[in-house]
């Protein structure tokens, strides 16, 4: 039986096991802890959490005053707040000063379901992949996302960690984690499947169908948008027929394009995208919305079939 976890979850017990080790380690929220799960920090060491209510520029503000006293700060809100109302701070403020805020930002993408486009992330990376010294990790499953806040801690700089709102299903057989190194989680010499976040557990079930088909298809976990692990991207070039891209987020500025960007400068090839194309979210159920949006594995293994056809 697969392991289904809340990312969000794991994200506030590893918020309780950073602040037990380092006393340094401040948490900040725009009035939503409960859902966030910051309220875990909150309640073991309330002298070190801050909550701003619906105030997100000023939190973004604040994390950048805290630490340029030396305190690492992880800031957390919905991703449609933290990098939509929140863009300019992060940018002048936090980035632009290679401040040591640790961005994790929850319900991103469009599987956050009933509450619509209002508060469905789907820009959400291509605006933080815009600023210059961010760091942009997208956990595949509750225990990536355990690694990611623990490595984002013990880095210097400052991080977006994106995380959904909806339980996961553990991926297994993973490498050790390592920021910005890609993990093959199948190998395949006929395709290259580049998926990140929620979408690997995808990935895989479509590369399992495709097996039946006679079709190997390597899957790889891309974690790390930025720095991004081109040496991988250009290895799936080289083996394989072509590259299929996973993401739950906009064909514009993610991690599709950033495939793009390193093919079409080093080894043109061709690449699909399963992603979302020139549209707002809409309020659903999630299940729903990953067909309505055609981001379900069948549509990874209709890319995939085009390509070795």
């Amino acid at each position: 039986m697969v392991e289904m976890l809340f990312q969000r979850d794991v994200y506030g017990k590893a918020l309780v096991e950073l602040g037990k080790e380092n006393k340094d380690i401040v948490v900040v929220d725009a009035d939503l802890s409960s859902s966030t799960k910051t309220n875990l920090f909150s309640k073991e060491f309330p002298g070190r959490f801050f909550n701003f209510g619906v105030a997100e520029q000023n939190m973004m503000a604040t994390s950048a005053g805290l630490a340029s006293c030396g305190k690492i700060v992880f800031a957390s809100t919905f991703a449609m707040f933290a990098t939509g109302r929140a863009w300019e701070q992060v940018r002048n403020s936090v980035s632009y000063n290679n401040f040591n805020v640790k961005i994790v930002a929850t319900h991103a993408g469009i599987t956050v379901g009933p509450d619509g486009a209002s508060h469905q992330a789907i820009e959400d990376i291509a605006l933080m992949r815009v600023i210059p010294n961010m760091h942009i990790i997208v956990p595949c499953d509750g225990p990536q996302t355990r690694e990611a806040v623990f490595a984002a801690a013990n880095a210097q700089g400052p991080f977006y960690i994106r995380l959904g709102r909806t339980k996961v299903p553990t991926v297994e057989n993973k490498s050790e984690f390592r920021l910005g190194k890609a993990q093959i989680l199948r190998e395949g010499m006929d395709v290259a499947i580049i998926a990140c976040g929620i979408m690997v557990s995808e990935a895989l079930i479509a590369a399992e169908n495709l097996e039946k088909k006679g079709i190997n298809a390597r899957v790889v976990n891309m974690h790390t948008i930025r720095p991004l692990d081109s040496d991988m991207i250009l290895e799936c070039a080289r083996i394989t027929k072509g590259i299929v891209v996973r993401e739950e987020h906009s064909n514009i500025g993610g991690l599709a394009s950033s495939v793009d960007e390193v093919t079409a400068e080093n080894y043109p090839i061709t690449v699909k995208r399963v992603n979302i194309k020139g549209r707002f979210g809409q309020s659903g159920e999630p299940a729903e919305l990953l067909q309505e949006y055609r981001l379900t594995s069948a549509e990874i293994e209709k890319s995939v079939l085009s390509i070795v056809s």
